[in-house]
């Protein structure tokens, strides 16, 4: 069972006195997502309610005023509220990204910061550490939290949080106490600001929206919503690591957006008999071809076709290596030294100066054979 709530408060950017949202019976509870070092960031709810307008601060006419743009108020959105699980900004970071890459894979929402359809609202605190020398901590919460309020980027999140972190600590080691607050951040400034003291949730005088009657799903409808999901970006992962046997970091890269993962899987079954997978993941990823404009046996035909070797002579390919060799000292003497990675540069030259497409491992041995000669 679910339902909506009416979230009584006053705003400028709610100037109806009231926001629908849920309380007490949201949508989604309990959920989690897993972080890579093994961290496991709990979900507490997930739940629709409606947006409210922007508020922008400017100047008009040399004074300082702030204006209201309604053009998102009403619309629904989904609120993600984890358990306070964090230990840094890099694990915010982390699952921000997991989290926005399961929405776009659900195809639910682009999520689209630039556009204001993600946005980030991280709550910061901090306490002493009873025991420095084995940092033993207790498991309970700081009295308080600080909420800062819609930001549009994940670097935006980093820096706010370690903005906060650093700022609660200096207040705390005053002897200051804290209190809950609502604050923006202002990029400029590299800092956040306060916008409202923050209210506890008896202060909005819950109570249920009498305009939507309350929703109740049996286990067959849940079960059936289920099935449409199809396979979320981490399963996909561990899926085409076993699967196609690529490296972790080439799946990852595959697996950042639906379209490119069902790509290079069309682009691998069209390939079978001529191409490996490792072959079409590579292309994809360095090459980057426009995937609506490219068909997968377009891409195998572009891949086969960079892929022909030409022959050259062995006298062809030893004066052109000769050539290469007397045009670059600098390369010549820092290889003599022992920086052997030049060699890659000299090969580079050599392929460039033949106009083939011509064995690199081949330019290798000659380019090796020669440098020894010349000690």
């Amino acid at each position: 069972e679910s339902k909506f709530d009416r979230k009584n408060y006053f705003y400028p950017d709610l100037p109806k006195g009231y926001q629908i949202s849920q309380y007490d019976k949201p949508l989604s509870v309990e959920g989690k997502i897993a972080l890579k070092d093994g961290k496991v960031i709990a979900i507490r709810r997930v739940h629709l309610e409606e947006d409210t307008g922007k508020l922008i601060h400017t100047e008009i006419e040399g004074e300082k005023a702030t204006l209201i743009d309604f053009n998102r108020s009403g619309v629904p959105l989904v609120e993600v509220v984890t358990e306070p699980d964090f230990e840094n900004a890099e694990q915010v970071d982390e699952f921000l990204k997991k989290l926005r890459l399961i929405i776009r894979y659900l195809d639910i929402s682009s999520a689209d910061m630039e556009k204001g359809s993600m946005r980030l609202e991280p709550n910061i605190s901090v306490k002493k550490i009873l025991d420095t020398r084995y940092k033993i901590q207790d498991t309970g919460l700081p009295p308080y939290k600080i909420e800062v309020k819609n930001i549009n980027s994940f670097k935006f999140v980093r820096k706010a949080i370690d903005y906060e972190i650093k700022r609660q600590i200096e207040l705390l080691e005053k002897g200051e106490k804290l209190v809950q607050e609502t604050r923006g951040w202002n990029e400029t400034k590299g800092a956040t600001v306060l916008q409202r003291e923050k209210e506890e949730a008896r202060d909005y005088r819950y109570f249920p929206e009498p305009d939507i009657p309350p929703m109740a799903f049996s286990q067959d409808q849940i079960l059936k919503i289920k099935s449409q999901i199809g396979e979320l970006p981490d399963d996909k992962i561990k899926r085409f690591i076993a699967e196609y046997d690529l490296s972790e970091y080439n799946v990852e890269i595959l697996c950042q957006g639906k379209p490119i993962a069902d790509y290079f899987e069309e682009t691998v079954g069209a390939g079978k008999k001529d191409l490996s997978p490792a072959q079409i993941a590579n292309w994809i990823i360095n090459k980057k071809p426009d995937i609506s404009k490219t068909s997968p046996e377009e891409l195998i035909k572009n891949i086969a076709e960079s892929r022909q070797v030409f022959e050259i002579s062995d006298e062809d390919l030893e004066k052109t290596v000769s050539k290469v060799i007397a045009e670059n000292p600098k390369a010549v003497e820092d290889y003599k030294k022992g920086k052997t990675a030049v060699i890659g540069f000299l090969i580079g030259k050599v392929v460039s100066a033949t106009n083939y497409q011509i064995d690199k491992k081949l330019v290798q041995e000659k380019l090796s054979e020669a440098l020894t000669k010349k000690e």
